[in-house]
């Protein structure tokens, strides 16, 4: 990437997870702009009535919005999907907390070896349940991300010059319909994201691991071979 041309880097996953995109961005000679496709709250929620043996979370956003009800699960294996949720559950106080960076089928897998029964998924009120299998899968809906209707004018206005990061097939599909992509480049966090984005685009590119790192890396990549 051309260092002079500074050019902008859309950050579409909401605050606080964007800040660590946003100061990684710029240190690749990125100007990053901040804007959310989803507005986050916290939902009301019930404990099961039997107590797990371990936590699924999807989303750092399940650590962030899950409320005071917490507290009474801080002590459980908490198995994370990604290093963004891991974190965001390290925050929040869970100690055991395992990671993996392929998905959620994989992650229910690793709690399956690790001869766990019994799961509960604080999961967001538009994810999808994942296949179990043999795990005895409770969920509780935890938060809501609200889409947003239309992007900040300091997007909109960098639009025709910018790299979009794209964190999820939901907000692939969504920013698809914000924007005319004949105008924009973009870059997927997952073949899934790319996919649900669909085409048209000015230019496209997948990273090659579901990390903010690798995704980064994908957009320095694509500025390059656009000169």
């Amino acid at each position: 990437m051309r260092r002079t041309e500074r050019r902008a880097l859309l950050v579409l996953r909401p605050e606080p997870g964007a800040s660590a995109s946003a100061a990684a961005a710029d240190a690749l000679g990125f100007v990053a702009i901040v804007a959310p496709l989803f507005t986050v709250r916290p939902l009301d929620w019930s404990m099961p009535a039997t107590r797990p043996e371990a936590l699924l979370m999807t989303s750092a956003n399940a650590a962030r919005h899950g409320g005071s009800g917490l507290a009474a699960l801080i002590d459980l294996p908490l198995y994370a999907v990604g290093e963004a949720t891991a974190a965001a559950a390290r925050a929040r106080g869970f100690g055991h907390v395992v990671v993996g960076d392929d998905g959620v089928d994989a992650i229910v897998a690793r709690a399956r070896a690790d001869g766990i029964t019994d799961l509960l998924h604080l999961a967001g009120r538009e994810h999808r349940p994942p296949a179990a299998g043999d795990i005895a899968l409770a969920r509780r809906l935890v938060y809501a991300a609200d889409a947003v209707t239309s992007l900040p004018a300091p997007a909109a206005v960098a639009l025709p010059e910018a790299i979009a990061l794209l964190h999820s097939p939901r907000a692939a599909a969504l920013f698809a319909t914000l924007v005319a992509p004949a105008r924009i480049a973009i870059v997927a966090i997952s073949p899934a994201t790319r996919a649900a984005a669909g085409e048209g685009w000015r230019a496209a590119a997948t990273a090659a691991q579901p990390t903010d790192a690798s995704l980064l890396a994908a957009a320095a990549k694509l500025c390059d071979q656009r000169g």
